[in-house]
């Protein structure tokens, strides 16, 4: 099985915005058909959007990302791993936003590598993580 990666917000931001290039590069070294997203993180990326009406510039940038990669929907197994990991996280006394959450649900459901530069993630038990952020 070939290794999917599942792109946290931030990452997508990075990418979009073009400040960081070592995401840049390995968006280009890794096979598009490998990168995915949540349909969280779409919803993330719109959120901001509507944030900014005026943003003409950064819609079509957002639109443009968005119709690059394959956007995963939200499942039953997702949903499962979502309640489960949530109570495991308030358990251990380290909750996560309901955003980062159901991204580390989807990609804890599919078994999905997250792409993501936030060390929140490295509290969740079995996910999974690479921060392309750094070279």
């Amino acid at each position: 099985m070939t290794t999917q990666y599942l792109l946290d917000t931030n990452t997508e931001s990075c990418a979009i915005k073009g400040d960081s290039l070592p995401v840049r590069k390995r968006l280009k070294s890794v096979p598009g058909a490998l990168v995915v997203l949540s349909v969280f993180t779409q919803a993330e990326l719109l959120y901001a959007l509507a944030r900014k009406p005026h943003a003409t510039r950064l819609r079509h940038e957002v639109e443009a990302f968005l119709q690059e990669f394959r956007i995963l929907p939200w499942n039953s197994e997702a949903a499962h791993a979502y309640g489960e990991l949530r109570a495991a996280q308030e358990r251990k006394g380290q909750p996560l936003s309901h955003e980062d959450l159901m991204i580390a649900a989807h990609a804890l459901s599919l078994k999905l590598i997250l792409v993501a530069s936030d060390r929140a993630f490295s509290f969740v038990d079995g996910l999974k993580t690479e921060d392309w952020t750094v070279s």
